[in-house]
């Protein structure tokens, strides 16, 4: 057996030391065990909820690992969630204990008391609901030290004392605090709250004074931005009007602002005629010019649409790999019936893909991805969709020349491009084992066979590709869709990720919603995506965790054998069967008996260390390419 140098050593066992999470099967913390037990006895919970035997289980209580004091592994509970649940206990303070607390959920109840000045003691808490209760008394002065809060909704309740505790909320989104017994003056700190989206004030006993001061934040741009809105509870804007001049009482400036105006009624008509002529010569002016830009922007639109499209015949394909010798041996490509005499061999939502043996090359197979674009002539698109054709058009260049000069062992190269007036043509290499997806159908159908050294070192290829594309090439291409169906398989079954880089840039009317707000596939999507709709390299690791989840357990996301789990999905399944008794039940039957056990439940911890919730806690495509290298056969 041969022995590994000291540096070696070193690595694997900081490995190990980093998996170790899964090897035991971790407990609820004992504190926050104990806490969860008086929280739910004082809401009036009671015996709902077994505690004794799966308390992160239970109906409402989410837990998450964390590391201890003494370097092992627990749950810590960090989402409590029990909305209309017709409580009518109150709120412990017991609540402070648990420190990894991350939402608390308690709307649609009817609990009562004061809320406990312990809560800001849950320092990770950014999602707090409390609204349609009967909490009273004052809020916790402090409660601003929850700095992470994103939602505070303490609506309709009979909560009363000042708005002292609004100081410092610095990714505030949403604030409800309506309906409720709360006086004094809205604080000017709110407007320091820079990501605040929406808040209510409505439903409260301001003192004299304070609506005006709630109008002025309203309406005034340069102190406030325009994304805040303020909510109201009136049906109507003039009875809102009439609420808050009644609020601000006979006194108020704002009742006697009509008076100097009634002096120069005289001056005022004159005015009024000057502008009504103003109004009109302006768009008269505006007619003539917006005419003349129109045209303008018509003939500049289809010359620079020409350009895009390639200039001409002269422009011919774009070649970006010595296999392709000549531009001509793509010359049946430019033909209207290129593609006739050609087998297709794929379809996917992007377009259709043909093969066919490249011209002069010895018997090369070249693959073709055929890209549609949208059928509408260019004199009949509005301005709008003329500039978001323009800027599609420019883009699917961009990408392509970007992914045209991508060189890498385990990546899919681009070969050529060929731009027709209808549509794209993208050569790649053919790729005879076809997709990741299609072998692992084939395998549980008993037509093939893929064996775990197999299977590992296609996992190998792409954590490699993917470091690739995250770490070492500039600037850094974030895959969106990394799942089995696209990674292709090559001659000598080495994995190769295609498809990298250019869904978004596909110029398709019809899958611009999922392509520019979705994307993805359901079953490898990151969760924190749905939040923000923003990829980065981590939702990549998302999926290549849920993809090693399916190269071992041979089972895809969307198989229905994750429908009838108690814990349903794929990656919901994998965790849970990780930390019971048995955790190779979840490898594939298929590849038990081999002696390759342990290196299957090894991967197996790599992908549930890479489908963490927390994006920062998964490790980087470095970091699960040297894991899964030290695996050794």
């Amino acid at each position: 057996m041969a022995t590994f140098p000291a540096k070696a050593r070193l690595s694997l066992l900081t490995f190990f030391s980093i998996l170790i999470f899964i090897h035991g099967r971790p407990t609820l913390d004992p504190s926050d065990l104990k806490a969860l037990s008086i929280i739910q006895k004082d809401l009036g919970i009671g015996s709902q909820l077994q505690l004794s035997t799966a308390p992160c289980n239970s109906p409402g209580v989410f837990c998450e690992r964390r590391l201890s004091d003494d370097n092992n592994y627990v749950f810590k509970i960090t989402r409590l969630v029990f909305e209309s649940q017709k409580l009518t206990g109150f709120l412990s303070p017991a609540i402070g204990k648990l420190s990894e607390l991350k939402e608390l959920s308690l709307s649609g109840n009817t609990l009562v008391d004061q809320i406990p000045a312990e809560i800001v003691d849950c320092r990770k808490l950014e999602i707090l609901r409390l609204g349609n209760n009967e909490f009273s008394g004052e809020v916790p002065s402090n409660l601003s030290s929850l700095i992470r809060l994103r939602v505070l909704d303490l609506s309709s309740n009979k909560l009363s004392g000042n708005l002292g505790f609004l100081k410092y909320f610095p990714n505030l989104e949403k604030l409800s605090i309506a309906n409720n017994l709360f006086a004094g003056k809205i604080p000017a700190s709110i407007r320091s709250f820079r990501n605040l989206r929406f808040f209510n004030f409505s439903g409260n006993q301001f003192v004299e004074g304070s609506v005006p001061h709630l109008k002025r934040v309203e309406n005034a741009a340069s102190n406030i931005p325009k994304r805040y809105i303020l909510a109201e509870n009136s049906t109507s804007s003039s009875r809102s009007n009439r609420t808050s001049a009644a609020a601000a009482g006979p006194s108020s400036s704002i009742a006697k602002a009509p008076s100097p105006a009634q002096s120069h009624h005289g001056h005022k008509h004159k005015d009024r005629k000057k502008k009504v002529l103003g109004w009109i010569l302006g768009f008269l002016a505006g007619a003539v010019a917006g005419s003349i830009s129109g045209f303008i922007f018509s003939l500049l639109f289809k010359m620079l649409l020409a350009v895009v499209k390639g200039g001409g015949k002269d422009a011919g394909p774009a070649i970006f790999s010595p296999l392709i010798k000549k531009k001509e041996d793509l010359a049946f490509l430019e033909k209207d019936d290129g593609l006739a005499s050609l087998e297709m061999i794929g379809r996917g939502g992007s377009g259709e893909v043909y093969k066919a043996e490249l011209p002069g090359s010895n018997g090369k197979i070249i693959a073709i991805k055929k890209i549609i674009q949208p059928p509408k002539d260019a004199a009949e698109l509005t301005e709008e969709d003329s500039k978001l054709l323009n800027k599609k058009m420019r883009q699917i260049r961009s990408e392509i020349n970007t992914v045209g000069h991508i060189r890498h062992r385990n990546l899919v190269p681009l070969l050529a491009h060929v731009s027709r007036p209808d549509c794209h043509y993208l050569v790649y290499e053919f790729m005879k084992n076809g997709s990741l997806q299609d072998m692992l159908m084939e395998v549980a159908e008993g037509r093939k066979e893929l064996d775990w050294r197999a299977r590992h070192r296609i996992a190998l290829g792409i954590a490699a590709g993917l470091e690739y594309l995250h770490l070492s090439h500039s600037p850094r291409i974030i895959h969106r869709d990394l799942k089995p169906a696209n990674v292709l398989l090559d001659d000598n079954m080495e994995a190769r990720i295609a498809d990298f880089g250019l869904a978004k840039a596909m110029p398709d009317a019809q899958t611009h919603i999922s392509t520019s707000n979705v994307a993805g596939t359901v079953g490898y999507i990151a969760p924190e995506y749905h939040q923000t709709l923003k990829f980065t390299d981590k939702c990549d690791i998302y999926s290549f965790g849920v993809l090693l989840g399916v190269v071992v357990m041979g089972r895809l996301p969307s198989d229905e054998f994750f429908q009838h789990q108690t814990e349903i999905g794929l990656v919901k399944w994998m965790r849970s069967i990780m930390t019971s008794e048995n955790p190779r039940q979840a490898i594939d039957p298929r590849l038990m008996g081999t002696g390759y056990e342990e290196q299957m439940l090894l991967v197996l911890k790599i992908a549930c260390f890479c489908t963490l919730d927390n994006p920062k806690e998964r490790p980087n495509s470095k970091d699960v390419r040297c894991m899964l290298s030290q695996i050794q056969h």
